[in-house]
């Protein structure tokens, strides 16, 4: 019982953490064009979006990310350490989790350089910033339904491919924007 438990609220945490992460990073995108606008729209825009921002790591990606570790540890617990350390796909797992906590760790400190102006990162910087998440989720879940069957090294290179594939998409887009903009 405690084991489906958990199970269900991890599911449920990193679903919600993702879409968090996705959501937020957006709103970057969002805020740094905003400074392209008038200085009236910009005044009302980027105030507006700080708060979003704000409210979102908060309210959303904080909790989720903290269910999720909360859960997957407590899985973990109840299958016991033997298991852990015959499950070598959960160290990988959770070797890419550290790896997300640290973006989403990033992502709060973002929120902090856009305020003070001292953001780095155009839009079309942050759109492939945006997909990060998209390369976690797509290798997390490969080594989580496949566990100790998934080949490392295929799913690394299958990943990074992915990626690509999303850079490629992501130019695509912005070539699309610039010429309906003209």
């Amino acid at each position: 019982m405690a084991l489906s438990l958990f199970k269900a609220l991890h599911i449920i945490g990193f679903v919600a953490w993702f879409a968090g992460l996705f959501y937020l990073v957006r709103m970057f995108v969002y805020y740094r064009e905003a400074e392209e606008k008038s200085e009236i729209e910009r005044s009302v825009l980027q105030p507006q979006f700080y708060l979003m921002q704000q409210r979102v790591y908060k309210i959303i990606c904080n909790p989720a990310m903290m269910i999720t570790w909360i859960c997957g540890l407590g899985m973990i617990y109840i299958y016991g350490l033997d298991w852990f350390k015959e499950n070598t796909w959960l160290h990988v797992k959770l070797t890419l989790v550290l790896l997300m906590t640290g973006y989403h760790l990033y992502c709060k400190k973002y929120i902090s350089y856009l305020k003070n102006g001292t953001a780095n990162l155009n839009p079309f910087q942050l759109r492939l910033m945006n997909e990060i998440p998209t390369l976690f989720l797509f290798a997390i879940v490969i080594f989580a339904v496949f566990k100790n069957g998934a080949n490392s090294l295929i799913v690394l290179s299958s990943t990074i491919g992915f990626g690509f594939i999303l850079f490629v998409f992501t130019k695509l887009y912005k070539k699309m924007r610039e010429s309906n903009q003209k």
